[in-house]
C-alpha cells in the first residue's frame, strides 16, 4: 500500500481552508486560521484527499513526501 508523510508550511499559509474543505480528517486551522496537521502519514482514500489538498493549496503550503 503506499503511504506519504504530509507537511505544511505555516509561516506560508494564507488560511484560505480548502485543505480542510477537501481533506478535513487529516488538516484543520488554528484559531487564526493557520493549517495544522492532525496526522502527518497518509494511505488509501486519505492519501488521495492529500493529494487533492496539495493542489488546491493557492499558497503552495503543503507537501507530499512518499515514504
Amino acid at each position: 500500500m503506499t503511504r506519504a508523510r504530509v507537511s505544511a508550511d505555516r509561516e506560508a499559509c494564507i488560511q484560505a481552508g480548502n485543505c480542510v474543505m477537501v481533506a478535513g480528517e487529516i488538516f484543520d486551522q488554528d484559531d487564526d486560521g493557520i493549517v495544522e496537521i492532525l496526522h502527518e502519514d497518509v494511505t488509501g482514500d486519505e492519501l488521495d484527499h492529500a493529494r487533492k489538498a496539495v493542489k488546491l493549496c493557492p499558497a503552495g503550503a503543503l507537501s507530499l513526501e512518499d515514504r
